[in-house]
C-alpha cells in the first residue's frame, strides 16, 4: 500500500465515516475507494445485461407473474 499525503475535505471525510461505519481517515479513505469502484462495476453490469437483454440474448419475460416455462427446453 503507498503512502500518500493529501489534503482532504474533513465535513466530507466524517460524513463518509458516519455512511461506511468506519472510525479512522485511513479505513474511511479505502472503503470509499472501493465503495466507487464497486458501484461502478455494478452499474457496467448492469448496462451489459440491458444491452443484452436490448440484443434478446436474455429474456426476463419468464419471470412475469403468470409465464409458463417450457419444460420441454433445457
Amino acid at each position: 500500500m503507498a503512502r500518500t499525503v493529501i489534503d482532504v475535505d474533513d465535513d466530507a471525510l466524517t460524513e463518509a465515516a458516519r455512511y461506511l461505519g468506519t472510525s479512522t481517515k485511513r479505513d474511511t479513505v479505502n472503503a470509499a475507494l472501493h465503495e466507487i469502484i464497486d458501484r461502478r462495476r455494478r452499474a457496467a453490469a448492469l448496462e451489459r445485461m440491458r444491452q443484452m437483454v436490448d440484443a434478446g440474448e436474455i429474456d426476463f419475460s419468464i419471470l412475469e407473474p403468470g409465464a409458463h416455462r417450457d419444460e420441454s427446453v433445457a
